[in-house]
């Protein structure tokens, strides 16, 4: 009995240790199973490397490392390798900063600042904020925040110093002409990020310019629209030109209240055909006027969208030149630590099924702006005299040339007669007249050319006249 019962006790004692064990295998196995399931990187043989790689840095790379930083770098490449310049992974206040750009306002003070030559110069005083009710003029330098100097930082910095909570103070001290300094206490509020404008032109017709597609652009062009009908407006200038793009939704809605109820607006292919999502408009009130849209080479993305809408279901007139072309859609998404994933999901195509992914939408009437429309900036921080050459005098003279002086007998050489101009041009501008091309001279020229290209505008004529034959 005894035996026997010591045998059963053996065999029950091996049985449960082999139970035992089968449960942790089992167990093993489904937890596994689980993880694979839940990260299926852990499936990938070259999982194996990247973990190695890993630990090999942060147990024997020479110097401190962060894990954070490790991790978010390995992202960044991983999206870098689709080779996709849309598909992009931004860390922490990187995706914070992406998603407020969309947002309908910022915490700060109300100024946009330009940087000339080094000093930080308040270039516009947003109405009904902080900085305008605390006395602050466009002109002012911007020498401290904080009691910190500001000179040598970035203007991204600078914009994080200026930006707060709401409710919080910070001080601002300021130079304004050759007077003492003076700083000003101011309160951070809620500043309305504005990307639609609009206006009244000659015989009725009304323009209105996005700048872009944000949260809050559908409303402001819904108010831009009503403000414009009660001033009797008769025709509408639909101004896309430069503009990037932005979010989806607020430009369906706009393309609602222009495009005729059931008419469709754009289609939009995800991959391996598994959806395809149609927009049609949900208009409530009919738009009859006659309408023309300005577009240009960088009117992109949602941008394109509006513009096909309108020329293929709306019965507008696009006139400028081809568009971007970026027919392709991105989402995004934000995690806990408000870092950013956005990611080419999609691609769109035009109401009559076209893809304009790196072809553009053409315009229905071609108008090209004049060439000086199309140079580029003067480099920022650096000074440009007599003895340089290359294409950045090339750039100055035919910046020179367009406003009415005579500087380039040997193009791209910066001799004794683009030295003249320069001279002439800084006193008319009311500037130093020391024939030296830096920051200050460099923004007066943009801002006349600016003023140039708005009187001029070939393109918003010829949408004007456009305009005018429809009324016939």
């Amino acid at each position: 009995m005894w035996e026997r019962g010591t045998a059963a006790g053996q065999r029950m004692k091996t049985w449960i240790v082999v139970g035992v064990a089968a449960a942790l295998i089992i167990g093993f196995a489904a937890g596994r199973i689980s993880m694979t399931v839940q990260f299926p990187v852990l499936k990938e043989k070259v999982f194996a490397n990247f973990n190695a790689a890993y630990k090999e840095i942060r147990a024997e790379y020479l110097y401190d490392t962060e894990p954070d930083k490790l991790l978010n770098g390995a992202t960044k490449g991983m999206l870098a390798s689709l080779d996709d310049p849309y598909s992009v992974y931004l860390p922490g206040d990187e995706g914070q900063d992406f998603v407020q750009s969309y947002q309908p306002e910022f915490v700060g003070i109300g100024v946009q600042v330009r940087q000339e030559e080094g000093r930080f110069l308040i270039d516009t005083v947003i109405k009904d904020t902080p900085a305008e009710k605390g006395g602050v003029l466009a002109g002012d330098e911007i020498v401290k925040v904080d009691g910190t100097a500001v000179q040598g930082t970035t203007m991204d910095k600078l914009v994080a110093l200026l930006r707060g909570e709401k409710g919080t103070k910070v001080k601002v001290t300021l130079a304004r002409g050759g007077g003492p300094e003076m700083t000003m206490e101011l309160t951070r509020a809620p500043i309305p990020v504005t990307t639609v404008s609009h206006k009244m032109l000659q015989d009725g017709i009304g323009q209105i310019t996005i700048s872009r597609f944000a949260e809050s652009t559908a409303k402001e062009f819904e108010k831009s629209l009503k403000e414009l009908q009660g001033k009797g407006m008769k025709k509408l200038v639909i101004d896309l030109r430069s503009n990037p793009g932005g979010l989806l939704i607020p430009t369906i809605d706009i393309a609602s209240f222009l495009i005729p109820k059931g008419k469709l607006i754009l289609e939009v292919d995800y991959k391996d055909e598994k959806k395809v999502q149609k927009y049609y408009s949900k208009q409530k009130e009919k738009f009859e006027l006659p309408i023309a849209v300005l577009v240009n080479g960088q009117t992109a993305s949602a941008g394109e969208v509006l513009a096909a809408a309108l020329k293929e279901s709306g019965g507008a007139t696009v006139l400028g030149t081809t568009t971007f072309g970026k027919g392709i859609v991105q989402s995004f998404g934000q995690f806990n630590d408000k870092s950013v994933l956005k990611l080419t999901e999609a691609e769109w195509k035009t109401p009559s099924g076209k893809s304009i992914h790196k072809k553009g939408v053409e315009p229905d009437q071609k108008v090209d702006l004049p060439a000086y429309a199309s140079l580029p900036m003067l480099p920022s921080g650096e000074e440009l005299k007599q003895g340089d050459y290359g294409d950045f005098v090339k750039t100055l003279q035919s910046m020179l040339a367009a406003l009415g002086y005579e500087a380039a007998p040997v193009p791209g050489v910066f001799g004794e007669q683009t030295e003249e101009a320069v001279r002439l041009f800084q006193k008319r501008s009311g500037l130093e007249e020391n024939g030296v091309v830096g920051d200050r001279t460099s923004y007066a020229l943009m801002e006349q050319l600016r003023d140039l290209l708005q009187k001029d505008d070939p393109q918003l004529k010829a949408a004007i006249a456009k305009l005018g034959e429809a009324g016939k």
